[in-house]
């Protein structure tokens, strides 16, 4: 009988195939470009570069927007421009109607998935009838709806602390209608966190629309 040697190669293209075969490309909605009134200045150090199409994002099949018609709280508790459920009702435009505005400062607005999954990307889209960047903006996933305890911190740009919640590396990014997608990687929680700190044109928090995409729990 022939003796059949596997190379480490072939092991790697088998596990790479066989990895292919239980994942699909990630595809959502991108709103038309909106844009309206005067641009302002953008004064931002190290911006990452800004997407003018979505990613290619690779996510296990049966991945959905977990997001989609969930409950959504805030640190302020009267928002003043829209409604917090505008953050998890799958609409995108840019003009009014379509974006909630939080007080000014260290915000957040968080959305219940109303129970713990595996999550493997955050889809954000802030504000984009004008290109901006938000300052201090910070994703969390936890299970514990104070997120006091076993808090997973999967996005940081505050690059000074200036939020106290910790240095990050993440780069400052142009908000526009293809939005911020985040991968998580298989985060498991219940909650997602999000934090912002106005941005270059007022000093406003602003939300459009959050897509939470991980599996839903069994």
């Amino acid at each position: 009988m022939k003796k059949i040697a596997v190379s480490s190669v072939m092991i790697v293209a088998i596990a790479i195939t066989a990895w292919a075969a239980d994942t699909i490309e990630l595809k959502t909605d991108i709103p038309p470009v909106y844009l309206e009134g005067t641009p302002v200045p953008i004064k931002v150090a190290n911006m990452a570069p800004e997407l003018t199409k979505p990613p290619v994002l690779n996510v296990p099949v049966g991945t959905v927007n977990l997001a989609k018609g969930k409950p959504v709280t805030a640190s302020d508790d009267f928002v003043i421009i829209g409604e917090l459920s505008f953050i998890t009702d799958g609409e995108k435009e840019g003009g009014e109607g379509y974006y909630v505005e939080v007080a000014p400062k260290l915000q957040w607005v968080q959305i219940d998935l109303e129970q713990s999954s595996e999550i493997h990307v955050i889809w954000i889209w802030h504000y984009h009838s004008q290109k901006r960047v938000y300052h201090d903006v910070l994703v969390q996933i936890s299970d514990d709806p104070e997120f006091k305890t076993g808090v997973t911190t999967v996005f940081n740009n505050d690059y000074d602390n200036s939020a106290g919640l910790g240095a990050g590396k993440d780069q400052p990014y142009v908000e526009n209608n293809v939005g911020k997608p985040i991968p998580v990687n298989g985060v498991r929680g219940r909650y997602v966190r999000l934090y912002s700190n106005g941005n270059t044109s007022n000093n406003m928090n602003h939300y459009i629309e959050v897509e939470v995409f991980g599996v839903p729990a069994s």
